[in-house]
């Protein structure tokens, strides 16, 4: 399915919910076609798909569904929105108040010749919220944390002249850290990673639409200055309630030209024959200000050159001790371990953070990515 195919089945299947026709709605979905959610769990086939519309809109008879963003990954469709209506029945468990009620919904579809064959809900209603506080291991945390390990790159990259890795740990079930790979048009590779301001489903939600954001603003080719500043515009226009970003994005050329521009975040690091460099130029977190111009640096990389992009989470690491893991420490581990493969150069930084913490509860999430020119 092109592009303007998927936004279009996405449209209708929007006003089908909100017409509440279900025998339209079914014409999306696949014979053998899966739901998970909160409410209903999983289930498998129309007929039981059918069903847990039905028991929605029998809930909830006077529902809406406003949708705020589509976000594409190939056969990956996300739709952001909020659905509205009278609570007469309860929700969760709660007891009905009668009142308007809103909540932020995210419905991942996976697409297969035109059909949905998959289809994952995560709700961020009040309810929701307060039980996944309560309960870290219930169902609907769960899936979201799915949900969210399906929306980060799903293999490592490995290319003609570069290959990279990353990996994101949350401190709770989902979180607000991201990185993204993706190969340009132009044949160049760029690699990006951020951190969203606040814990839980509000951050996980903005890192998504964050992500799904940079996905199609890179794919245009500009350079990460100017990408970046597309982003903050964007990220402004909307102003969601947890609305701060750091953002890193680097783009590396087949010669090994390294064009990198830093919104706020920790300054990556640059492993060579020559020692290690920190890339800083950019400007503010994105969300910060309006018109934000950002600037980028260039450096050339030559033969197993790294560059190591991390969040705070792992220099804010703490022991039982309340001592940071610290940017000493990270920066000891990658270039005592820089003659390995990024996925063992990974996994040694991982592994030292957990061997510092002893176990000890973070309160931020870990994540990482790490990038070879070959």
């Amino acid at each position: 399915m092109s592009r303007e195919d998927v936004l279009a089945l996405a449209r209708q299947l929007k006003d089908a919910a909100n017409c509440h026709d279900i025998p339209r709605l079914m014409a999306f979905y696949a014979e053998d076609a899966v739901a998970v959610s909160p409410m209903f769990n999983e289930v498998r086939g129309r007929a039981s798909i059918a069903a847990t519309w039905e028991r929605l809109f029998s809930m909830l008879p006077d529902c809406a569904l406003a949708v705020s963003d589509v976000l594409l990954d190939g056969d990956r469709l996300a739709i952001i929105g909020a659905i509205s209506a009278t609570d007469r029945s309860g929700w969760f468990g709660l007891p009905a108040t009668g009142g308007d009620i809103s909540y932020r919904v995210v419905v991942l579809c996976t697409l297969a010749a035109g059909k949905i064959v998959r289809e994952e809900r995560i709700y961020d209603s009040l309810g929701v919220l307060e039980r996944l506080e309560k309960h870290a291991q219930d169902k609907e945390l769960r899936t979201a944390a799915e949900v969210q390990r399906v929306l980060l790159p799903r293999t490592a990259h490995v290319g003609p002249h570069c290959e990279a890795t990353g990996d994101s740990v949350p401190c709770r079930a989902i979180g607000g850290d991201f990185f993204e790979f993706i190969e340009l048009a132009s044949g160049d590779f760029g690699i990006m990673l951020g951190d969203v301001a606040g814990k839980g489903a509000p951050a996980a939600l903005l890192a998504a639409m964050l992500q799904g954001m940079f996905i199609v603003d890179a794919a245009v080719g500009e350079s990460p200055a100017l990408t970046l500043g597309r982003l903050n515009q964007r990220l402004m226009s909307r102003r969601p309630e947890s609305r701060f970003a750091t953002l890193v994005y680097g783009v590396l050329s087949p010669d090994g030209r390294l064009v990198c521009s830093n919104a706020g975040h920790n300054p990556p690091a640059v492993l060579s024959q020559s020692g290690v460099r920190r890339l800083t130029a950019g400007g503010p977190p994105l969300g910060a200000f309006a018109d934000t111009v950002f600037e980028e640096e260039t450096l050339q990389l030559h033969a197993r050159d790294t560059v190591v992009m991390f969040t705070d989470g792992i220099t804010d690491a703490r022991n039982a001790g309340e001592e940071d893991f610290g940017e000493d420490r990270l920066l000891a581990c990658v270039t005592r371990h820089s003659s390995e493969s990024p996925l063992m150069l990974l996994g040694r930084l991982f592994h030292a953070v957990q061997e510092f913490c002893q176990g000890a509860r973070q309160g931020d999430d870990i994540t990482a990515a790490i990038l070879r020119y070959r």
